[in-house]
């Protein structure tokens, strides 16, 4: 049994450990792994690279397509297990792409190591598969607003919002590009009974200034309407960069 990881660089897989940049456990320091492939394509995506392969025409920003053989990488479960236990750490972030698309997969080798408390980023469309989801202690998820470029029927699906918001593991994060996404935020917290206080708001960016420049509108709302705001540390350290 294999899992789909993405890479630093050819034939490495992108498996570190850093500290966690963004969400609830922001300065932390982890084990992150990286998995390949998404069943959504925003255009603003800063892991292009697990998706965009060449063939793939979904629109981004960048307009880059990347080769597979280069920017993909197929591991054992028991050797991906085996390298984020050598990096000594005691917890686990596995972000993607999407990595609920390979549940059955990633719940064999969460299964593997010891002593690890883990966290999955998300993007909210795909239920945890059953094995898996006893041994996760914490979800980001991070659904999909309109400025994203993908379809809300794709994006924001109404079964899995209300599973999430039901989900005491789940945080929520959402990525902010402009003010009145903020509204959007708020609409979709009311809809789904989604509380305010497991929100984070989180500015779009690939550069300190950005980042910089959009915090200082959001967080006076985020402050208004009693949400939480997240920054994107590692950015700031290591700019955008794979491996970090």
């Amino acid at each position: 049994p294999m899992l789909t990881l993405a890479t630093t660089t050819p034939g490495e897989p992108e498996l570190f450990a850093s500290l966690q940049g963004e969400g609830p456990s922001i300065g932390r320091p982890v084990a992150f792994v990286r998995l390949s492939r998404c069943n959504l394509s925003c255009t603003w995506c800063d892991t292009a690279y697990t998706w965009r392969f060449e063939g793939d025409n979904r629109p981004h920003r960048d307009g880059l397509a990347f080769d597979r053989k280069a920017n993909q990488l197929v591991l054992a479960e028991e050797e991906v297990a085996a390298r984020i236990m050598a990096l000594g750490q005691d917890r686990l972030v596995i972000t993607g792409g999407e990595p609920l698309l390979q549940g059955a997969a990633l719940a064999r080798m969460v299964g593997l190591l010891k002593g690890m408390t883990v966290e999955i980023e998300t993007n909210g469309t795909v239920a945890p598969h059953p094995a898996l989801d006893p041994l996760v202690a914490q979800y980001n998820v991070s659904p999909k607003l309109p400025h994203s470029g993908n379809d809300p029927a794709s994006a924001l699906l109404p079964e899995r919002l209300s599973a999430w918001a039901n989900e005491p593991k789940a945080w929520f994060k959402f990525v902010i590009a402009a003010p009145e996404q903020v509204e959007e935020v708020l609409a979709l917290a009311a809809q789904y009974g989604i509380a305010h206080g497991r929100i984070y708001l989180m500015p779009e960016g690939t550069d300190s200034a950005t980042l910089r420049n959009r915090e200082a509108w959001l967080a006076p709302l985020a402050l208004q309407h009693g949400l939480r705001l997240s920054d994107r540390m590692h950015i700031h350290l290591y700019g955008d960069t794979r491996g970090t």
